[in-house]
């Protein structure tokens, strides 16, 4: 992967061994600060209590909030990196038999209750809680692992530093209006050559991507606390209603119940 020249490169930290089977590494990255490439001799659970990661899995980006995380299984290359700043909250998980994790990278949604044990996993370090503690703490999480359920609402991030600054002026501001034609003349290609090159390194089209910016940026901003008409502003929409019912189309749910959940 290439890194843009804007983007900080933070040591991946030397671990030998595991003391645990389920041992917690918390560190906090500032914005735009990335690991380089790398893998682990175990399972990785990539996961952040606040901030937003970008994370990378055998070439394809995903951007996840603290309602998500990776699972990386052992030996696979990745990277995280945060792009405002992250809470990074990091799981690593022995090859356990039995352990009923999938062999490959997927990505899950985060119930409430595991957030709740990682950050007691935290706290607990801090108040120097015994072994006997932590590893009840840990049998809880690893009963939690088995039962996330999988989460395919995360958004696909490019590779090309083309489509890179795109994405990322649109992630900045989501109000954006500016379609192929704009940035195609902006950027120096034509749009067709710019809708091809969204979709081989997507799956998706800019505007299917837009859409579920709009949508990840919109439960992003509901768990921050932010109301309901200032998301919809900020989003684009021309009314709250408008949004509440594309929300409602995607989530099954109004932005109001969904924020209290």
């Amino acid at each position: 992967m290439d890194l843009s020249d804007d983007w900080i490169s933070v040591e991946v930290p030397e671990i030998e061994t595991l003391p645990r089977p389920v041992f917690l590494r918390s560190q906090c990255l500032p914005a735009r600060h990335i690991f380089p490439v790398h893998s682990h001799r175990w399972n990785q659970f990539v996961y952040a209590t606040s901030g937003t990661l970008v994370v990378t899995v055998e070439d394809c980006w995903y951007v996840i909030t603290p309602e998500q995380a990776i699972w990386v299984p052992t030996g696979v290359l990745h990277t995280t990196g945060a792009l405002n700043g992250a809470a990074f909250r990091n799981l690593y998980v022995a090859d356990l038999p039995g352990l009923g994790m999938p062999r490959t990278c997927t990505a899950f949604a985060v119930s409430p209750f595991l957030r709740a044990l990682i950050i007691e996993l935290v706290d607990g370090a801090k108040r120097n809680e015994d072994d006997i503690y932590i590893a009840q703490v840990n049998g809880l999480i690893l009963e939690q692992l088995r039962r996330l359920p999988v989460q395919d609402f995360h958004l696909p991030w490019p590779k090309s530093p083309m489509l890179r600054k795109i994405c990322e002026a649109l992630y900045a501001n989501p109000a954006d209006p500016r379609g192929a034609d704009e940035w195609g003349a902006e950027l120096g290609a034509s749009s067709r050559t710019l809708a091809r090159r969204f979709e081989k390194e997507l799956g998706i089209t800019l505007r299917e991507w837009r859409h579920r910016l709009r949508l990840f940026r919109a439960v992003e901003w509901l768990g921050a606390g932010r109301s309901v008409t200032d998301i919809a502003l900020e989003l684009g929409y021309a009314s709250t209603s408008a949004f509440t019912y594309m929300f409602r189309q995607e989530m099954g749910c109004s932005p109001t119940e969904y924020r209290g959940r």
